[in-house]
């Protein structure tokens, strides 16, 4: 592979670190909650993730949620913005006002610290940090002392996602987590939506309440669901907004997007941490959905299931959490 290089730039008037590796290029935006906003294949003209258009700049700075990859943390949403913890209860602010709920936490809005960046002759590379202290903002909610880490890595191998979270406190910190992650379909310049399938690596399917919140029961999957365990389907064959266990296959826990007219494969492979997927295609409308690997059932710490079960996880004084994702194309 030619050289790869990391610089900062601009992306849509945004300060941005730019990734370039071979036929692909990416753009991180550190202000915006490490958000990782472009993925691109030069060669092809492919556009992986969902990116805003110019004008749709200062809603997406506004609420960062359903372009790129936003980081969640505490992920989805939390019922009357409670979240109880160790006998205590915190107050999340309630940001969702049909719900009445608490809706995906702080750090896709906040701004991160670029700790590093460049590049090789195989990859190019950009590390950022969220350092949540007294001083910090989002202390005032969640009154615990800890690290996010985010990296992403560039190569002909597509695109690594690396997230660490260390608990620098005294007490045992929750540790909940997602991506809302928002992938094109089409992601071809020329392609249609029609001729796409995804499938991905659910299990059961969560019954939720009026208030999108879970009733700690399962409900059937529908043969169009079943097709999502096995050959796929059109990603946009009725509106989703599905929370599901995981269920690796062949040790894997992903997400696959095929362009069956191209004949290529979007893979997002995720690691076995993550307990659950959020499955969102906002009201079956063409163009892109999110396939969200999340760590917790949602509204978590409020459900009265084992927390391995449901995914909620603890990090004891010093401890470390991390885990990798990938995106690329097979075909």
């Amino acid at each position: 592979m030619s050289s790869c290089t990391a610089f900062e730039g601009i992306y849509q008037g945004e300060k941005a670190i730019w990734l370039k590796a071979g036929r692909y290029e990416a753009a991180f935006l550190p202000g915006v909650g490490a958000n990782l906003i472009a993925f691109r294949d030069t060669t092809s003209g492919s556009r992986f993730l969902h990116e805003p258009a110019e004008n749709e700049m200062p809603a997406f700075k506004a609420n960062p949620g359903i372009h790129g990859i936003p980081v969640l943390f505490p992920p989805n949403r939390y019922e009357d913005g409670k979240f109880p913890w160790n006998g205590r209860v915190y107050q999340l602010p309630v940001n969702e006002e049909a719900t009445g709920n608490h809706l995906h936490g702080f750090a896709h809005t906040a701004v991160w610290k670029v700790l590093q960046f460049g590049g090789s002759n195989r990859e190019s590379f950009v590390e950022a940090a969220l350092t949540v202290d007294e001083e910090h903002s989002i202390y005032q909610y969640l009154p615990f002392r800890f690290t996010i880490r985010i990296k992403y890595v560039l190569s002909e191998d597509g695109l690594f996602q690396h997230i660490f979270v260390r608990n620098d406190g005294k007490e045992a910190m929750p540790c909940l987590l997602a991506f809302h992650t928002a992938i094109n379909a089409p992601f071809t310049p020329n392609g249609s939506a029609k001729d796409y399938r995804f499938k991905a690596t659910i299990g059961e399917r969560w019954e939720l309440n009026e208030r999108m919140l879970p009733t700690g029961k399962f409900q059937p999957l529908s043969d169009q669901e079943k097709q999502i365990q096995g050959e796929g389907i059109y990603p946009f064959f009725e509106a989703l907004d599905n929370h599901y266990t995981v269920k690796p296959q062949n040790g894997r826990n992903l997400m696959e997007l095929t362009d069956t007219k191209e004949g290529i494969t979007l893979v997002y492979d995720v690691g076995t941490s993550y307990k659950q997927w959020m499955i969102w295609n906002n009201g079956a409308t063409e163009g892109f959905f999110c396939p969200e690997p999340q760590i917790n059932l949602v509204n978590a710490p409020n459900v009265d299931l084992p927390a391995e079960e449901i995914g909620l996880f603890s990090l004891a004084p010093g401890e470390i959490w991390e885990e990798r994702a990938r995106l690329y194309i097979k075909g």
